[in-house]
């Protein structure tokens, strides 16, 4: 793995590309953080930007709307303050900004932006009307990350803040460096093993797995001696693609509210954790007493969490007189347990630790972005996408600032790529192209991870593959060649990328159709391909950026104002976002119509003959 600073220093190249302001590294150090690590992708989700002296402490905003059909549950505001470079100066900063943003929460602090007395005035609503799985995230983001110091002062917020608006409040902290360590996890400890005592009542039950229980209070310890010995609790996760820090879908609260309130029913209600190591050394001394060799956690990452947040609060903050009160909590505290399996996977254990990382999590949140690493289709064809097209495949967020930072310390290596495309967006382009989905494509995110409908749907197509994946990306790179997507410069085309890629596909479909060719989904993609080999695909371009821009022109007689749907809703992000659009003439029928007019009028002046035979020369 290449060193932090080259992966620091590719991370940033494009925060810092041009002449931006203070203001504006903030907001792309904050959109780029909140894209690699939180999984939130702006080109379908709506992140606000608060304006520099104005921004009440918040730098950005992204609010993530519940939805059970997919796994999340409540609604989540996750708040960014960032702090890029010489902005953060430690603890001090963190108190100062915290500060900042609760009087702003708290309507004591006047002299916002626009933008940000906007935003606020959703958030206190949704602080006045939350219930009890809502969850209102601050998040702290740095290069580097925090250290223990520092941490404590981020704690210290959210015991305030959880004071303050109780426990809809919680703070998380990331970092360039936590993104890094996500991506080194394979060369997290080099040649050195770690070795870590677990004391656990365990029966084998075959060669390979341990089946016990382990007190709240070992566990804790297991944890602590761990940290103590990695320098790291985040690398206990590393081969959990869920990771604590990552996953703002499930909230952890009431595990925490558990072992605060009723401790002793801890292994009543929670389903435990999972533990996969490369061996176990049972004591000779001590039955109850086992060692594990290079531990990872990769199934109960926000029981284990919860578990060391109220711990390290209740167990270690000092005091040598206990009240009453916590004596009690501390005798019912040696009564909790957790049911604990570990897994011996060995030094060559990958398809096992994928499996149970994989079966061990998909009983909790269906639907995460980094589970595309562990598809064995992905990670088979990544590699084959990338030799036959000269294109990094990234199926794993950051892999490709790691790769660019490798590239860049070892310029002969080979081989060497120009361009990446992201598998998970890949994913949105596909469906909203070939199965019709823009809306969806545009308006959600789970339905395209692993679990998902969409990616179950397409994964499982018979001829699915790394041409499927390559002709996705080829649209993906016409549409971004127009301008489409976030900041857009023209205003059709802020919000309509995957709704031109589904008419840009049609067109391909409609050629295949009139040459009485198969038109399948892998004959699309062929012919996607055949074009942009063939020089032609901006024809299809051309075509399908007019239909978008025309029908997103307010006044023209075909245009998306006049759909009776839309007038019914009055809100054009709704209406691009709904699962309907393009499918029928119900909802969109202007659209149908502007499509079947587009059409017959490419068959007549675009260079059709030219085109089918450059698709017949492929196949």
């Amino acid at each position: 793995m290449i060193p932090f600073e080259d992966f620091e220093q590719q991370w940033l190249e494009e925060v810092r590309a041009g002449e931006p302001s203070t203001t504006e590294l903030g907001h792309r150090f904050a959109e780029k953080i909140l894209r690699d690590w939180h999984e939130i992708d702006a080109s379908s989700s709506e992140i606000i930007l608060c304006d520099g002296a104005g921004d009440g402490g918040i730098d950005a905003a992204i609010f993530i709307k519940e939805d059970l059909a997919e796994g999340v549950e409540g609604d989540t505001w996750v708040l960014v303050q960032s702090k890029y470079g010489t902005a953060y100066s430690g603890g001090e900063t963190i108190s100062v900004e915290a500060q900042k943003l609760f009087a702003t929460l708290e309507g004591k602090r006047d002299s916002l932006s626009s933008m940000s007395k906007e935003l606020v005035d959703r958030l206190r609503n949704f602080i006045a009307n939350s219930g009890p799985k809502d969850r209102l995230e601050y998040v702290l983001a740095t290069n580097r990350k925090l250290s223990p110091g520092e941490q404590e002062y981020l704690q210290n917020i959210k015991v305030i803040g959880r004071s303050k608006f109780d426990w809809l409040f919680d703070v998380d902290a990331v970092s360039i460096e936590t993104i890094y360590n996500k991506l080194a996890e394979e060369d997290a400890f080099g040649p050195e093993k770690i070795n870590v005592k677990l004391r656990t009542n365990v029966a084998s039950a075959g060669d390979i797995l341990l089946i016990g229980a382990a007190k709240l209070t070992d566990i804790y310890k297991f944890m602590n001696d761990y940290r103590i010995m990695s320098g790291d609790l985040d690398l206990l996760y590393e081969k959990n693609v869920r990771k604590f820090l990552g996953n703002k879908k499930k909230v952890n609260k009431g595990i925490e509210q558990t072992i605060e309130s009723h401790p002793e029913r801890f292994g009543l209600y929670n389903n435990g954790i999972t533990i996969v190591v490369e061996d176990v050394i049972r004591s000779s001394t001590d039955d109850s007493e086992v060692t594990l060799v290079n531990p990872f956690i990769v199934n109960g990452c926000q029981t284990t969490r919860s578990i060391w947040s109220v711990l390290q609060r209740r167990l270690n903050s000092g005091g040598s007189a206990p009240t009453p009160e916590q004596t009690a909590w501390e005798t019912r505290l040696g009564n909790a347990v957790a049911v604990t399996k570990i897994v011996v996977v060995g030094t060559e254990g990958d398809e096992l630790l994928t499996e149970t990382t994989r079966y061990t999590n998909s009983q909790n949140t269906v639907g995460e972005k980094d589970f595309i690493a562990l598809e064995k289709d992905f990670r088979s064809w990544a590699p084959a996408f990338n030799s036959r097209f000269g294109v990094f495949l990234e199926i794993q967020r950051g892999a490709w600032e790691a790769r660019k930072a490798y590239q860049r310390q070892h310029p002969l290596a080979l081989p060497k790529y120009a361009e990446s495309a992201n598998a998970f967006e890949l994913l949105k382009a596909y469906a909203a192209g070939w199965l019709c989905e823009p809306g969806i494509a545009y308006g959600k995110n789970p339905p395209f991870a692993p679990g998902g409908t969409l990616f179950n749907k397409i994964v499982n197509e018979p001829e699915f593959g790394v041409e499927s994946l390559y002709a996705a990306h080829l649209m993906q790179k016409l549409a971004t060649g127009y301008g489409f997507g976030r900041g857009a410069k023209q205003p059709t085309r802020g919000q309509t990328r995957y709704l031109f890629i589904m008419v840009a596909v049609d067109l391909v479909k409609d050629i295949l159709i009139n040459s009485g060719s198969g038109y399948g989904s892998a004959s699309i993609s062929k012919a996607i391909i055949a074009l942009d080999k063939g020089g032609l695909l901006n024809e299809i371009g051309e075509a399908a950026l007019q239909l978008v821009d025309d029908y997103l022109t307010d006044g023209n007689e075909d245009c998306l104002f006049n759909e009776s749907e839309f007038n019914k809703l009055k809100d054009l992000n709704a209406f691009l976002k709904s699962d309907k659009l393009g499918k029928g003439d119900e909802f969109s029928p202007l659209l149908r119509t502007q499509m079947s007019v587009t059409k017959k009028s490419f068959r007549k002046s675009a260079p059709i003959a030219k085109m089918r035979q450059v698709i017949s020369d492929y196949n």
